[in-house]
C-alpha cells in the first residue's frame, strides 16, 4: 500500500481533512455562501425556490484554486441543490442551471456525483470552537445546516467525532495488511489491539446520539433534506439537471447521503476478511464507493486488493481471540446502528412519500440491510 497521505488519510484526523474546513468561498462566488448559510431562514418561508431562483449562473473554474475551496463549493451547492429539491411541500424533479451546472462542474473535479454525500455533510462540515483544541464533541460545531438547531447539529457532529476518533484504527490498517502478507502474527496482534481500542472509542461516541438528537425531530426536521433521487418513491425517474449537456436531457438518479458512504467500516471489513454475500446488499455497498472521495475509495480498494483471508487470524490463540474481540466490537457498532434505525426512522409516523419509513436516505430497505451487516459480521467469528 501507499503512504497514508496518498489516500488523504491523516494520522491524527483519519478521513477528516488535514486542514479545518473552509468557511468562505472567493468573493466572486460568495453568493453561494450567502444563500447556503441563509437556508435555515429561507426554508422556514415555505418558498425557498423563490429565493434560490435569484442565484446567478456562475462558472466556478476560474476562482477555485485550492482543494479546500472546491470542497466548500461542493458543500454549498449540495445544500442548495437539496434545499431546492426537498425544501417545499412537494419535491421538484428539476434543478435550475444556476445550481445544476456549477454543481456538476465541481462534482466532476472532486470525482463524486452531484448530490449531497457524506463527505460534504460530515467530513467537511465542522469547525473547532477552540482553534487549538481537539476535534471532539465539546469543541466542534457545524459550518452548514438546513434548518439548524440542536438535533441537526448533534446528529452530524456525532459522525464527525467518530471520524476523528477512528484515526488510530486507520493508522494501523496498512500495518495489519502487511503483517498478514508476511505472516507476522505479532505485528498483527499489535495492530488488532489498536483497532479494538479505536472501536471502543467510536462506539462510546455512537452511544451519545440520543443525548441531543431526538428521534421525532431527526425524522421530521433533519432527515427530509438528505434523501437522494434514486429509489425514492416521490421521484421515481430522478432529477433533471438543467444546462448539463453531458446528461443529454435525461433525469439522473443518485443515492442520498448515508453513513454507508463513510470509509471506516468498509476499510475494516476489507482488512479483516469480512465477506458479504453476493446479493443486492453487496451491490449497494460497491455503489457506495462511488460517493466517497476518490482517495478514500482507493484506500478501501487497495486493502481489498490484498485479499486478506480470515484463516490467517486462526493460527495463534492470542491472535484468534483478538480477531474475535475486534469483530465483537464491529458487531456491537452495527447492532447499535440497527437499534437507532428502528428508533429514529422505522417506528416514526410517515407523513409524506418523500420521507418514507421503509426506505433509507440511500434508497434501500435499510432495516434488512443493517441486520444482514450485523449477522455477517457475527458469522465471521471463530468458535
Amino acid at each position: 500500500m501507499q503512504p497514508l497521505s496518498y489516500y488523504e488519510v491523516d494520522a491524527e484526523r483519519g478521513f477528516l481533512p488535514p486542514w479545518d474546513p473552509l468557511r468562505e468561498l472567493p468573493p466572486a462566488l460568495s453568493v453561494w455562501d450567502e444563500y447556503a448559510y441563509a437556508l435555515p431562514k429561507l426554508l422556514v418561508s415555505g418558498r425557498v425556490r423563490h429565493f434560490l431562483k435569484q442565484i446567478p449562473l456562475l462558472d466556478p473554474t476560474p476562482y477555485l484554486e485550492t482543494e479546500a475551496q472546491w470542497r466548500r463549493a461542493m458543500q454549498a451547492l449540495s445544500y442548495l441543490g437539496h434545499a431546492w429539491v426537498w425544501g417545499e411541500s412537494s419535491p421538484s424533479d428539476t434543478l435550475p442551471a444556476s445550481i445544476a451546472l456549477p454543481w456538476f462542474v465541481v462534482a466532476q473535479h472532486l470525482g463524486r456525483p452531484p448530490v449531497l454525500s457524506y463527505a460534504s455533510y460530515a467530513l467537511d462540515n465542522w469547525y473547532r470552537l477552540d482553534k487549538q483544541g481537539p476535534i471532539e464533541l465539546d469543541n466542534i460545531a457545524l459550518l452548514q445546516n438546513f434548518l439548524g438547531g440542536l438535533d441537526e447539529e448533534w446528529f452530524i457532529l456525532i459522525h464527525v467525532a467518530i471520524e476523528a476518533a477512528a484515526a488510530p484504527i486507520l493508522r494501523v490498517l496498512p500495518t495489519l495488511v502487511e503483517a498478514v502478507q508476511h505472516d507476522d502474527t505479532k505485528s498483527a496482534e499489535a495492530a488488532l489491539v489498536a483497532i479494538v481500542q479505536g472501536l471502543e472509542s467510536i462506539y462510546r461516541i455512537l452511544l451519545r446520539m440520543p443525548e441531543s438528537c431526538d428521534p421525532y425531530i431527526y425524522y421530521h426536521r433533519v432527515r427530509p433534506y438528505i434523501h437522494g433521487w434514486k429509489n425514492n418513491p416521490s421521484l421515481p425517474e430522478g432529477v433533471y439537471y438543467e444546462g448539463v449537456t453531458a446528461y443529454e436531457g435525461r433525469p439522473q438518479q443518485f443515492r442520498g447521503e448515508t453513513g454507508a458512504q463513510s470509509s471506516i467500516i468498509p476499510s475494516l471489513d476489507a482488512a479483516l476478511g469480512i465477506q458479504h454475500a453476493d446479493d443486492p446488499l453487496r451491490a449497494y455497498l460497491r455503489e457506495m464507493l462511488d460517493y466517497m472521495p476518490p482517495a478514500h475509495r482507493q484506500f478501501v480498494l487497495d486493502i481489498e486488493a490484498a485479499c486478506i483471508k480470515r484463516d490467517f487470524f486462526a493460527q495463534a490463540p492470542t491472535l484468534k481471540d483478538l480477531y474475535n474481540t475486534t469483530l465483537t466490537w464491529i458487531e456491537k457498532f452495527r447492532t447499535k446502528h440497527l437499534e437507532y434505525a428502528a428508533q429514529y426512522i422505522a417506528r416514526q409516523h410517515q407523513l409524506s412519500a418523500a420521507n418514507p419509513t421503509a426506505v433509507g436516505t440511500g434508497g434501500t430497505p435499510f432495516m434488512p440491510y443493517l441486520a444482514k451487516h450485523r449477522d455477517e459480521t457475527r458469522a465471521h467469528k471463530f468458535a
